[in-house]
């Protein structure tokens, strides 16, 4: 089955390794999470893990996710979520650490972007700007003629859908894949990955065994 724990982002550091590189890695305190549901082909059409993830006040959650977790045998918890498997060798109530990862050697990281609000071209799609020289005005960081990418056929007059435009930047769903595992510390809970993790610090994240590897990755195998 492959493994999958849900989280906190922790923060970013520097792991030294006994030959004295330094690598900057993300600590994210992984689990422990509890199944909170096995589904199979027969129940549900398909076949999936959910797991639940931090301990909630009952006067804070529902009385359906109250009643959902309390068929696992736990307390309910804030945050679930379900992964595809077709492997199951969980069961109901089982506990997940962090020790699930210790023989994966890359793993895909899940979290929500920071919100940027409304921004421009530039910085929204990295636009290079207007000339800064004399006669432009003011007008340096405008995006400038959208007339050129013209309409769709038969559509109208309007332009064609996908024009990259300022808007609303950020605050989706992204996810950093192939993530080296640098090192886990099963006391804590904390699992150490090279590069950073999309979100905020102390935002929830969902770590999972690599869907796809590089040739150079794959090679590698497992550690």
């Amino acid at each position: 089955m492959a493994s999958a724990l849900l989280g906190r982002k922790v923060g970013m550091t520097r792991y030294f390794t006994e030959d004295g590189d330094n690598i900057p890695v993300t600590v994210i305190q992984a689990g422990p999470c509890v199944v909170t549901q096995v589904k199979t082909d027969e129940t549900d059409g398909y076949s999936a893990v959910q797991l639940g993830f931090e301990d909630v006040a009952a006067r804070r959650s529902t009385m359906p996710v109250i009643g959902h977790d309390h068929r696992a045998g736990t307390s309910p918890k804030r945050h679930h979520r379900e992964y595809r498997t077709d492997d199951i060798d969980v069961e109901l109530g089982d506990t997940l650490t962090v020790e699930c990862f210790e023989d994966v050697a890359f793993v895909d990281v899940s979290g929500r972007s920071k919100g940027k609000g409304f921004q421009g071209g530039m910085k929204r799609h990295n636009f290079a700007g207007l000339e800064a020289s004399h006669g432009v005005k003011r007008r340096h960081r405008s995006v400038g003629s959208i007339g050129g990418h013209s309409a769709n056929l038969g559509t109208g007059p309007k332009l064609k859908k996908g024009k990259r435009m300022p808007g609303h930047m950020g605050d989706e769903n992204v996810t950093a894949r192939s993530l080296p595992v640098v090192a886990i510390d099963s006391e804590k809970n904390l699992l150490l990955v090279k590069g950073s993790v999309p979100g905020p610090n102390n935002g929830c994240v969902f770590v999972c065994s690599a869907v796809r590897l590089n040739r150079k990755k794959s090679s590698k195998g497992k550690k």
